[in-house]
């Protein structure tokens, strides 16, 4: 005669923390105590770092169940690949337990740190977790133990923190370390090396630190700019808290001793043509770090604020007296950042830096220039591709140069066939200088000269538009408007989302 069959048994996900016995959870210990099985994940060597984490809190006399994956790194022989069997191994483990939890066994699954965070453990839950009750024992992440281990706050205030894996693509990860204010890089082994170049491209690498077997006896801290590449485990991780100084920086105290003798430094950068997604991450890492922002008040907009940082905004017309300004702070002491739209260089305030530089005699001031998206690459790129072939770009403000020789290089240029991107086309008081262009592209390009009108391309009220020097309308255009004047070669397509121009590269 068969008798009811018994409850079905819980399965615990118990984090362990990030290694030492002594970070296991009060309930965590417990709950390992009182299962009739306790199951680990393990290596092909079959040792398993979370039993020897929780040996100690085991009773003697409980089933074992020894998950060892058939695999560690992405290559195998299985005719499915890595995926397929990682699948196939997540599966079979998945069988091994619920026979447990069907015969009415409790099932404790120690993961390293938490059951939540870059655990297998969650491939045991999703597979189980609908037939059976499940629990979860939140434990330390590694997060906390590698920044106990550096001894710096990884978040102060409103600071972001982001995790990230080393196994991301090289551009996304400096992507994403530029833009946090600190940041913890997991997974490293294999990733190293890669994930050291992003953080030097993210500008973060001064400030890096690398944390192996965080909390064991064999902990190690140093520098990630001095580690080798040949030496790091799997378990081991990169911690990019803010700038030691950054905090006092901000605030307008006085830099460590350690930096008296660094030369002054002013960084003059461009924030492409509007959206935060155009910035580069290295401009973004420049910008975080920044005392006092120096620039006209419509880029100055652009900047997030951050807490204590001094914003000096001011008028269109004082390129030289706003560079004199910043080099004065600069000079100072203060971590400077000159701010143009756009890229710096391409009619923006590089070029009065440097001039106003040379004028005051600042050879003592240290001068970086951070390349940007220019407008012309914007309008361009929303356009298809006029720029395609040999291109030039001219101003048509007469502000800085007379318009005799603004009219003289755009007849030289349109009679070079070259396309041509259009700066400063227009203003409420300058409206001439647009019609004059209309002209001149008119006579030496002829009426279907093609004609691009990009408005404030990438912002709320982008437009953009693809005509002819016949039908171009110089009324519509203002200062956030770039033109493209294509040459003789220029095409336009007709496609899905409309006309599209293009200049071939053969000629």
């Amino acid at each position: 005669m068969t008798g009811d069959a018994p409850a079905p048994g819980t399965l615990y996900g118990v984090g362990l923390g990030p290694g030492d016995p002594e970070l296991v959870t009060v309930r965590g210990a417990r709950v390992i105590a009182e299962a009739d099985v306790v199951a680990f994940h393990a290596a092909r060597h079959g040792n398993s770092i979370a039993r020897d984490t929780a040996a100690a809190y085991m009773r003697g006399d409980q089933l074992e169940e020894l998950l060892v994956y058939p695999l560690t790194v992405e290559e195998t022989d299985h005719p499915g690949g890595y995926e397929a069997a990682i699948e196939e191994f997540y599966a079979e483990a998945a069988q091994r337990l619920a026979a447990h939890l069907r015969a009415g066994r409790d099932v404790a699954l120690c993961a390293a740190g938490d059951p939540l965070f870059y655990s297998s453990f969650m491939h045991m839950y999703t597979r189980l977790c609908d037939e059976f009750p499940c629990e979860i024992v939140p434990g330390v992440t590694a997060v906390s133990a590698v920044s106990a281990a550096v001894a710096r706050p990884l978040v102060e205030g409103e600071e972001v923190l982001t995790v990230l894996p080393g196994t991301l693509d090289e551009a996304t990860l400096t992507e994403r370390l530029a833009q946090t204010d600190s940041a913890v890089v997991m997974k490293l082994g294999r990733t190293f090396a890669k994930v050291r170049r992003a953080v030097a491209a993210a500008g973060r690498l001064d400030e890096a630190r690398y944390v192996e077997r965080a909390t064991w006896p064999a902990q190690r801290v140093e520098p990630l700019a001095d580690v080798d590449a040949d030496t790091v485990p799997y378990f081991s991780a990169a911690v990019i808290p803010s700038p030691e100084d950054t905090r006092r920086r901000v605030a307008g105290a006085p830099a460590d001793s350690d930096g008296d003798d660094e030369a002054p430094r002013l960084v003059v950068i461009g924030t492409g043509p509007g959206p935060a997604g155009w910035r580069t991450p290295e401009v973004d890492a420049v910008l975080r770090t920044a005392t006092d922002v120096v620039g006209y008040e419509t880029y100055t907009r652009r900047v997030p604020p951050r807490p204590g940082q001094r914003i000096h905004s001011s008028d269109n017309r004082v390129e030289v007296e706003r560079a004199t300004f910043a080099l004065d702070l600069a000079r100072a002491g203060r971590r400077v950042v000159v701010v143009s739209g756009g890229d710096p260089g391409v009619f923006a305030m590089a070029s009065a830096v440097f001039e106003a530089a040379e004028a005051g005699g600042y050879a003592d001031v240290e001068i970086d220039v951070l390349p940007g998206v220019t407008a012309a690459s914007a309008v361009a790129a929303r356009a298809g591709a006029p720029l395609g072939h040999d291109f030039a770009m001219i101003s048509l403000s007469d502000r800085l140069k007379p318009w005799e020789v603004v009219e003289a290089r755009l007849r030289a240029l349109l009679s070079a066939d070259l396309a041509v991107a259009v700066y400063n086309p227009a203003s409420r008081s300058r409206r001439e200088q647009v019609v004059r262009l209309r002209d001149v592209a008119l006579e030496v390009g002829g009426p279907d000269r093609v004609v691009i009108v990009g408005r404030d391309v990438g912002g709320a009220e982008e437009s953009l538009t693809v005509t002819t020097a016949a039908a171009f309308d110089p009324g519509v255009v203002d200062m956030r408007t770039l033109l493209v004047v294509g040459s003789s070669r220029t095409r336009v397509l007709d496609t899905p989302s409309g006309p599209r121009a293009y200049t071939p590269r053969s000629y």
